[in-house]
This record gives structure tokens, sequence and C-alpha cells, in this order.
């Protein structure tokens, strides 16, 4: 991109007095929401003249100048002036990956910038600036990230991003009718509909994998545990890589249950990739995401990886498994036949800066993600963009994303296979017996869904708005709770987890515990205070602390902060991160028949809270698969305990009183 003028004047007297209307004294939430907003809102289109503050702002303030309000005395800033004044960052208008590793450098510059300013005026300066003068899926990326990590900016609440950018989200038919609405100046509400033909059997499973409320999901995980940070530690990183992600590939085969389909088959470097996919969707900028034929053999792709190097990525972390140990860069070894082991091998295999020798192990997702999305395209004779597979947005509308961590997943469980099952004594809890648990209906049903197409279109100050919105159908279910009945010698807290497990195959056969148990579903971990005696304990499926409701459409984040600043009244948002499972996937679809599972409620000590507060403070509630941010994970646990490891004998568990479980029908109803 060419050097922009970055502006004669300083933050001047004059600019800071238009950003003092805008962000006010103490820069309170109402104002640090609104800003946000406005910095999202139309990205593709230079920022409104209806936000005078904000454009003023963009064009006035200096982020050399400002070095000063940055915590490492401008390093960052001056760093990333030193590109743009070079005209070494990508152009406006041009898709960005973050799996591209320039782009990325260049969106983490940015990062870097605003997570260094030392207040909130400094960090919208710096925001209205770059937004006007980087790319703006590298600006989106880093807006994104340092919001959901910077201190002063924790209860803001992010856009929804399938209305921020909704290309990433819908398909290519949606958007072409939201074009023509546009032009006609006519307001529309377009329906997505599937363009995959009835004879490919993977459309069955299809609203799960295009579901945007699980596509969110996924790319905020990734935002919250950014394989590339350098910042402080996060908390068990790697186990919550292998745990987020082996919960998504066992809600995928729970789905394939529910429409009659066979667990997903792992991927293999030497097979053809059976299943082809055509995205039917288009970038705002670059062309259509390619689309990868049936029967693909995979192929060497220039510039990113041999299938050969993925194949010895392979084998050096199974030998790693086999030996009980990975070898640090500097040749010294570190156990992990422990409960630690899962972390190690994490981020091994993601790979992610907290790998151990990620010189000697690589980076095995990451590079297959990158491999597989450019299937269509491996050699760029044709110059396609990146497919599906090299964006978190989109990767798991592709089949093979399932078949990918299946293919991991497989290799986590080989690691986990090698440890010694657990003991009674390790299950055994005294103080509470389970005598019984009863659960409401489970059911399931498809829904429509309206969400604003808006920031899709290019627009100007001169061009009058139009409504435009995607109707697209989702899974739901009917609100439920269960009672679990228990008595107690002492009141004490403890820790509760719930598991929802296929009791049968796809060819009806049942399974066995052993068979089983990997293919649990995390419905909630949460700790209480039990009563000495007998007593029921209600417990809510919205309370759940794996999953997260709708958040917040951007036209209402926009009117509610809107409303707020102009009444000068404090603005209340009750939402929480991005990261978590939609509630309403909280089940399986399941089927007319009723998908037969274990209900599954295990109780033990309290002394398993990570967290002295946790029976009266959920941590935003996403806790079960997106940890606590900036905190410790609440379960000192293993992530899926108890079924984490081998039962080979059943009895172990099942005779445990403060173990309970019992069948259950998820039931699905077209109605």
């Amino acid at each position: 991109m060419g050097t922009a003028r970055a502006g004669s004047m300083k933050w001047s007297a004059v600019a800071a007095v238009l950003l003092v209307a805008a962000v006010a004294e103490g820069a309170d939430l109402a104002h640090r929401q609104q800003a946000v907003n406005r910095l999202l809102y139309r990205i593709h289109s230079p920022i409104l003249s209806k936000f005078p503050e904000l454009k003023q702002l963009s064009n006035s303030f200096d982020p050399r100048g400002n070095a000063g309000s940055c915590k490492d005395g401008g390093n960052a800033v001056n760093h990333l002036m030193d590109e743009l004044d070079a005209g070494r960052l990508l152009e406006q208008h041009h898709w960005f990956s973050l799996f591209n590793t320039r782009q990325r450098e260049e969106a983490l510059m940015l990062v870097d910038v605003l997570l260094n300013c030392e207040n909130f005026e400094t960090f919208v300066g710096n925001a209205a600036f770059f937004r006007e003068r980087m790319n703006e899926g590298e600006f989106v990326y880093a807006i994104y990230v340092a919001v959901s990590h910077s201190d002063f900016m924790q209860d803001v609440v992010l856009p929804p991003l399938y209305e921020v950018t909704p290309h990433m989200f819908t398909n290519s038919e949606v958007l072409d009718r939201a074009y023509t609405a546009k032009m006609t100046q006519t307001p529309a509400n377009s329906t997505w509909t599937s363009l995959a033909p009835r004879k490919n059997h993977e459309q069955r499973v299809a609203y799960f994998g295009e579901d945007i409320g699980m596509n969110s999901h996924h790319v905020h995980w990734h935002m919250d545990f950014p394989f590339w940070w350098h910042g402080d530690e996060i908390d068990r990183k790697g186990e919550l890589f292998f745990w987020a992600h082996h919960q998504l590939t066992v809600r995928f085969d729970a789905e394939r249950l529910s429409n009659y389909l066979p667990p997903v088959d792992e991927l293999y470097w030497d097979r053809p990739i059976k299943e082809g996919f055509a995205p039917h969707t288009n970038y705002k900028y670059g062309g259509e995401f390619p689309t990868r034929p049936d029967n693909k053999n995979f192929e060497d792709v220039d510039g990113v990886a041999r299938i050969r190097d993925m194949k010895e990525m392979e084998s050096r972390i199974r030998d790693a498994i086999a030996h009980g140990y990975v070898d640090k860069s500097d040749g010294s070894h570190i156990d992990i036949d422990n409960n630690h082991g899962i972390d190690v091998l994490g981020a091994a295999i993601e790979s992610s800066t907290s790998s151990v020798n990620p010189s000697y192990y690589g980076a095995l997702h990451n590079q297959a993600h990158r491999v597989l999305g450019a299937q269509a395209d491996p050699h760029g004779k044709f110059n396609m963009p990146p497919g599906v597979m090299e964006h978190f947005e989109t990767a798991t509308r592709d089949p093979s994303f399932f078949r990918l961590h299946k293919y991991m997943d497989n290799i986590f469980k080989e690691h986990k296979d090698r440890l010694p099952p657990y003991t009674a004594a390790d299950l055994k809890y005294d103080n509470v017996e389970i005598t019984g648990v009863d659960v409401d209906e489970l059911s399931t049903f498809f829904e429509d869904f309206k969400f604003d197409l808006g920031n899709s279109l290019d627009t100007a100050d001169n061009v009058k708005h139009v409504e435009v919105h995607a109707l697209v159908p989702r899974l739901n279910h009917k609100p439920f709770g269960y009672n679990i009945h228990y008595k107690a010698d002492h009141a004490e807290t403890v820790t509760v987890r719930v598991y929802l497990t296929p009791k049968y195959d796809n060819n009806g056969v049942r399974l066995d515990m052993e068979e089983g148990r990997w293919n649990s579903i995390l419905l909630d971990t949460f700790w209480v205070n039990v009563q000495a005696g007998e007593h029921d304990y209600h417990r809510d499926a919205t309370q759940s602390n794996v999953a997260i409701p709708d958040r917040p459409a951007f036209q209402e984040l926009i009117r509610l902060a809107d409303e707020a600043v102009a009444s000068g009244s404090e603005l209340v948002l009750d939402h929480g991160h991005s990261c978590g499972h939609p509630q309403r996937l909280l089940l399986p679809k399941g089927n007319e028949k009723g998908l037969e599972c274990w209900f599954t409620v295990f109780v033990t000590s309290g002394d398993d809270a990570a967290h002295d507060d946790l029976h009266s403070n959920d941590h935003g509630g996403n806790h079960g698969y997106c940890g606590i941010h900036g905190g410790q994970y609440p379960d000192k646990r293993p992530m899926g305990f108890p079924f984490d490891r081998r039962i080979p004998n059943a009895a172990v568990l099942l005779e445990q009183p403060n173990f309970h479980s019992h069948t259950v029908r998820v039931y699905h109803k077209e109605e």
C-alpha cells in the first residue's frame, strides 16, 4: 500500500477536544462500546461523516507523536509506522488470511500497537488512524484480538463477526441478492438455502459445519488462544487446544449418528481426500473460494509444505508418545506420561509458541490447514486465493476439517490410552451419593435466524441506507433442565460434571463404556454447595458453562451504546466473551425415533476447583471449552475426566455412589 498521509499535526488540543466529545472523562463503557462499534461499522468503506469525531481523529491523530502513551515507549507503533511509510503493508480491498505469514505479521504489528496503549484514548486514536490505512481484514482481526485481551476493554462486547464480515459466513447467492437490494434501494430478507445436491450425503450434517454461531465460536476460540501468542502464559493452553477440538469432533459425530451416517473417518496423507467441497462463497475482494473435487490426491504445496514433511511431523509426535517424553530444543526431555503431558502435546501439535521444540515437531495442525486449503491450486498455477480451511471463520464448513481433527484426535487418544486407568480411589467421593436424576424431554427443531448483511455492502455518505438481512435455518432445542437427587453426609462445595454419550454406533450395536467414553459430550461443569441429608438440585440447560447465548446484534449494540452516550446513562451489557459453544447446539440434533444416549452426572470434591468462588461466580459462563480469561482453568482435573482414560472395568466407575448414568433419548421434531 502506498504511503498514507499521517497528518502534519500531532494529537493537538483541537483533536483532543473532538475525542473528549466521543469518549468522555474516564472512558466509561458506553463510550468505549460506541467507539468499537463505529470502528467496525461498514469496515470496507472509509469512516462515515456521521461519525465526525472518529473521522477527524483518523486524520489528526499522530501515532509517533503519542508514543509516550505506550507501555513499550513506542517501539511497536514506530515499527508499524515504518512499514506504512515504506509502502510495505498489504493494500486495502484484498483478502486476508491469518495463515499467510506476512499478512499475519502485519496484523500482529497492529495488535502489538493496541495492546501497548496505556489508555483508551491512545487505543482509539491508533485504531482510527490505522483503520483508514491498513487492510480491512488485518484491521478487523487486530481489533478483535486487542479488545479480547486488553485490560481496559474487557467489558466491551464485540459485535458478532457474522455481521461485521458477512461474506465469510454466508454464500454468494445471498450476497448477490443483497447487492441487488442495495442497487434498487429495496429492503430485502434473503433466505440462505443450501446449494449442495441431495445426493451428497455430507449435506445431511452441513447445518452443523455451516452454523454461524459455531463458526463464530471456533474463530473466537483461536482469538482467545492464538497460536502466535507471546504475552503472559495462558493456563493449559495446549490441553485446551485438544479439548475444544475434541469436543467439536465428537459433537460432529453425534450429528452424523443423528442423521444415520457413520462417524467421520480420519484423514490419511497417502490416500485421496474422498469428499470434495464447493463453498459457493466469494471473498469480499479476491474472487471465489476455491473448490476441491472428490477423491483428490494430496499434493505438495509450494512454499508451504511437502506431504513427506507432514508425515515426518506425525512420525516424530507418535515417537514421543511411544517413548513417553518429548525432546526439548536443548536436548533434555519432558515426561508426558502424566496429567500434564496432554498440555505439552497440544502445544506441539498445534503448534503454538508454547511448543517445547517447534523446529523439531513442526506445526502439524497449522500446516495441515494450509495444505488442505491449497489443494485446489497447490502450485499457484491459477493464483487462487486461500481455501476455506485457511480461515478459522470458514474451516468447519469443509467436511475435511472434521476428518483432519479426527486424525489429530486419534493421536491424542493414543497418548491418553497409554496412561493408567483411574482407580476406585481416584473416582470415589464419600460425601455424596446420587440417588437419581430426572431429565426433561430432550428435543430439537430448526428455526430461521435473521442477521444483518449491511456490512458486506459498500457505502458512502450520500448513499441511502437499505435494510438487507439473511435468513438462515439453524438448529435449536426445546428448553430443558434436570434434577439431581442426592444424599450428603455433610454440607460442602462439590464439583459436578455432566456428559451426554451416544449409546449405540451407526449400525445399532451397543457400545460398552470403554468403546463409547471417548465420544462423551460435555454438557456442563459447575460447582454447588450441597447440604447434609437428602435433597434435590435443579440445573437448567441455560446455565451451562460450555455454551453461550446468541450475541446481541450489531445494530442492537449500536443502539444501546448511542442511547447511553446521548442520555449520559450507564450502559449495562452482560454478554461476556464471544468464545463458547452456541447454547442452541448444546444437544445433538437427534432424530424422530430418539437418539439414545447415556446422561451421566459425576460428583467429586469441591477441592477440584482452581478458584475459591466457583460456586457463586461462573466467571463468564463459558469456561468449559474456553477457560477463564486471564486465569487458571477452573477444573483441576484433566479435561474430559473421568472419560479421558481407558476404562477396562466399567464396574470401577459404575459402582461409585457419586456416579450416575441412565438412558435418555434426543428427539428431532420438524415442526
